[in-house]
């Protein structure tokens, strides 16, 4: 089946700057990772910050620091304005209870927070709102929160609050995404779920600043983010019915928390603009305001240059190479807990199970044709070509920002289109009209449907050189309605409200993986963002080995991943394609920033601590 002259143009430009990049760089084998050698870096300034390239265009994320160097003291007050980069609106479920996507994370993370901290290893601390203690068998935690924790209406954050967005998140009604099995790992929890008691058996209000929850099984998860952080403001939600709470004005509208700023108005899906929290436990703002205002990504740079964002939520790594010396700001960066990946649909959801329903007939269950859609697409080189290194080849699910559970010498499946021939071959997938396309094994014609998300000037390139890998090797793929599908629509496609397309084969997305290495929020039975919808005894064996006893053991939880590593590239319900640089230009006025979230303790500030050294932003030169 022909593909339209534009892809074909499309795939072939890719082909000749593969060529070009190749001979640069002195014909690397594309099993390697895209960063570049340190040799033949370019002289000159770089204005910017940030990282430098080597003599073949490519940059290291190591080359980058993600704290701003400016070292001015703060003006009293002031205002800046945070652009949050996205194609689309944000969707305005101001909760962490009950929010979807990451644009609305980042509004949140301004004016909410959690009670509890995470160090640089991602455990948590007693540096936060709240402190706790552990019982001896691992299995009791006693939470308790510090003085002068209030609302932005001025009530106390109470246990109460802790213990209602516990009951909220495990009600029979409740129609966000939050519950999975941290949450049914607390004892008297499931039976409250299942309508079969009118309260939690495992969690005890001690008194208004104190909390007990016993977990049914100790795991090492729950002190890297099994622990649900997050309270609910009990006076405002009590008397609410649970499934009507993510349409309230009270979460769209008028929101509140008890973090650094708060919300002062709200243009839906535009805009928000932020006060400071002069009540705020951990000291009054530096700032007095914070605009947060969706910039398109398309856009970012000029609003960078004129100084009408001073920062921004993230900045598309395609654009970094030709704006590296943007004069006006600086440039930090980390690895980011996230990766880029592949989805094949094995399944549906089960909404009155709460859990995965594969299915053995999905057009997607040949676990030859999935290893070999792997095989074809050359990860390395689109690292290099679009993201100029900043996004590098991925190998296995759990990503290198938890270097302590990655699995560096595991290569996942390298790019080989012979190799992906020779097991569609196998599997009986074999072009029976001479079209040069394979029909199924059932000698049908086989069309293989792909959502993928807009965003960035180089989503539809990158989306057009997988499906030509793909018909490379004999399999016709398309996007699904023939284009790319905005950020809400495809995650609603792909199944994140629990109603799976079933016209979709295969999807794009990328995951932000959280603090805790265990997968099974993304990959378990019980996991409705496990879009894949894939389900298996041995899986369910290996993501419970990860949670278990003896896995407070660091060795024993590194071997048990590294299993289940290697048995994901073996079963392949999802690929990873690319692990990816968090890169973010601030405004050289800003001070006191750096790119860990507000409860990271491993951070040098808190949102509180940033400000601006002048009160109008720098603009390019």
């Amino acid at each position: 089946m022909e593909k339209s002259n534009v892809t074909k143009a499309v795939f072939a430009l890719f082909l000749v700057l593969l060529l070009a990049l190749t001979a640069c760089s002195g014909g690397s084998d594309d099993s390697g990772d895209s960063s570049d050698s340190g040799e033949g870096t370019e002289e000159g300034s770089n204005e910017g910050g940030g990282g430098e390239a080597s003599e073949d265009k490519l940059y290291s994320i190591e080359d980058f620091s993600p704290s701003a160097s400016n070292d001015g003291e703060p003006i009293d007050g002031g205002s800046i304005t945070y652009g949050l980069v996205s194609d689309t609106s944000f969707e305005g479920t101001l909760n962490w209870n009950f929010y979807d996507g990451d644009p609305d994370s980042q509004i949140l993370k301004w004016f909410d927070e959690g009670l509890l901290t995470y160090d640089e290893n991602y455990t948590m601390t007693n540096d936060g709102a709240a402190t706790f203690e552990v019982s001896d068998d691992n299995k009791t935690f006693t939470f308790t929160i510090k003085d002068g924790v209030n609302w932005h209406d001025g009530e106390p954050v109470t246990a109460e609050d802790w213990a209602f967005a516990h009951e909220v998140i495990g009600h029979p009604d409740y129609n966000g995404p939050r519950y999975n099995a941290s949450f049914q790992n607390i004892e008297g929890m499931e039976a409250y779920h299942n309508g079969e008691a009118d309260s939690i058996s495992g969690i005890e209000v001690v008194d208004e600043k104190t909390l007990k929850i016993t977990y049914k099984k100790a795991t090492p998860s729950l002190l890297t983010g099994g622990v649900w952080i997050y309270p609910m403001a009990k006076h405002i939600f009590k008397d609410m019915p649970v499934d009507k709470i993510a349409e309230s004005p009270e979460v769209r509208e008028h929101p509140i928390g008890f973090g650094p700023f708060k919300v002062e108005n709200i243009v839906p899906g535009e805009s928000v603009v932020l006060k400071a929290n002069e009540d705020y436990w951990r000291g009054e703002p530096n700032l007095d305001e914070v605009v947060i205002k969706v910039i398109n990504p398309d856009t970012v740079v000029q609003a960078l240059e004129s100084g009408e964002v001073d920062l921004v939520s993230k900045f598309p790594t395609d654009q970094y190479p030709d704006n590296a010396n943007l004069s006006n700001v600086e440039y930090l960066g980390k690895v980011d807990l996230a990766y880029t990946y592949i989805g094949f649909k094995l399944g549906t959801w089960d909404k009155e199970n709460n859990e995965v329903k594969p299915n053995p007939d999905a057009k997607m269950a040949n676990k030859n044709l999935r290893q070999a859609m792997w095989h074809a697409v050359d990860n390395k080189s689109v690292g290099e070509k679009f993201y100029n290194g900043l996004r590098w080849n991925a190998t296995t699910l759990i990503p290198p920002s938890h270097p302590a559970y990655h699995d560096e010498n595991n290569p996942g499946r390298e790019y080989d289109p012979e190799k992906a021939k020779q097991l569609l071959d196998e599997a009986g997938y074999v072009d029976t009209n001479g079209d040069g396309i394979r029909e199924d094994p059932d000698g049908e014609e086989l069309t293989i449907n792909f959502a993928s998300m807009s965003g960035g000037d180089v989503a539809e390139p990158i989306a057009n050189y997988y499906m030509q890998a793909w018909e490379n090797v004999g399999l016709n793929v398309e996007l699904l309605n023939g284009r790319l599908l905005e950020f809400n629509t495809f995650y609603d496609k792909v199944g994140q409200s629990g109603n799976d397309d079933p016209n979709v084969d295969i999807y794009q997305g990328a995951w932000n993986v959280g603090y805790d290495v265990d997968p099974t929020g993304l990959y378990g039975r019980n996991a409705l963002f496990n879009f894949s919808r894939y389900a298996s005894e041995k899986n369910d064996e290996l993501l419970a080995k990860g949670v278990s006893e003896e896995a407070f053991d660091q060795e024993v939880r590194q071997e048990v991943y590294n299993e289940w590593q290697e048995f994901m590239v073996d079963e392949v319900p999802v690929f990873p394609t690319l692990y990816r640089s968090l890169i973010v230009p601030v405004n050289n006025r800003i001070v006191n920033y750096d790119l860990y979230d507000d409860d990271m303790s491993t951070g040098d500030t808190y949102l509180y601590e940033l400000g601006v050294t002048q009160e109008e932003p720098v603009k390019a030169e």
